[in-house]
């Protein structure tokens, strides 16, 4: 039996029969407001306080400050507490943009991956970390040696990549093909707000439902429903709207 690492989503570790498999790296891709920083921050925060795993939060756009009062803001209101308690580490734009180089970044990433053991990982957005590369070839083989360090210090991990497109067979980058998963969620508009959706197209070493499932952000982070299918995606008659709450 695949050992699995839960992400703390109701209904989404329903979908994938446990969780992730123990030491991936999944992709979970969709547009602004979807609500793919939420789960980053709902997959790290579960993990320290329902399974006493510690993980990295790994921010290319937001400061450390506002990372924390997001989280807090959203229902996980000891987040800035396992901060400071280095349950949750945080690695915010000042830290990774310093550099400006990716080897040196990198160089200082490992030096704590060593020193301390962490079990999850979110990297946000996988869309400004390509930015240190100048082609796809050398975005393709940075991205392989860092899945292959992510993987080397035992860490299951959420890529957070920025999608344009709603629709996600619109818009598939290679990104897609070089990690063991792939999560999207997805946003449509109503006459009333939006409707919210998730979908896992891919897992690998796993059974999954790949329906594509109602979804909502309320206090406390996301909820997946289990009414697959029977919608519309542009409608909205009976979606499960969350037009009120946050966007990140």
């Amino acid at each position: 039996m695949t050992d699995v690492v839960p992400t703390g989503v109701d209904g989404l570790d329903e979908i994938l029969n446990g969780g992730i498999v123990d030491n991936a790296t999944v992709l979970v891709s969709g547009n602004p407001g979807t609500g793919k920083s939420i789960l980053g921050m709902q997959y790290l925060y579960t993990g320290v306080t329902e399974y006493d795993e510690p993980g990295i939060y790994i921010s290319f756009e937001e400061n450390a400050d506002d990372i924390r009062t997001a989280a807090e803001s959203i229902g996980f209101d000891r987040f800035g507490e396992l901060v400071d308690e280095g349950e949750i580490k945080i690695y915010d734009k000042r830290d990774m943009l310093s550099d400006g180089d990716f080897t040196a970044t990198m160089d200082r990433l490992l030096e704590d991956f060593s020193a301390e053991e962490y079990d999850r990982l979110v990297l946000d957005s996988l869309t400004m970390f390509q930015l240190f590369f100048d082609d796809e070839r050398e975005k393709r083989t940075y991205l392989l040696k860092f899945s292959d360090i992510l993987k080397q210090y035992g860490l299951t991990s959420l890529l957070i990549n920025e999608q344009g497109a709603v629709f996600p067979d619109t818009e598939i980058g290679l990104e897609n093909f070089l990690t063991d998963g792939n999560i999207y969620v997805i946003q449509t508009p109503t006459d009333s707000g939006v409707n919210r959706y998730v979908w896992v197209a891919k897992m690998r070493k796993q059974d999954i439902d790949t329906d594509i499932f109602p979804m909502e952000i309320s206090d406390g982070g996301l909820i997946v429903h289990d009414k697959a299918s029977g919608f519309s995606m542009m409608g909205g008659d009976g979606g499960t709207g969350a037009s009120g709450g946050p966007s990140f």
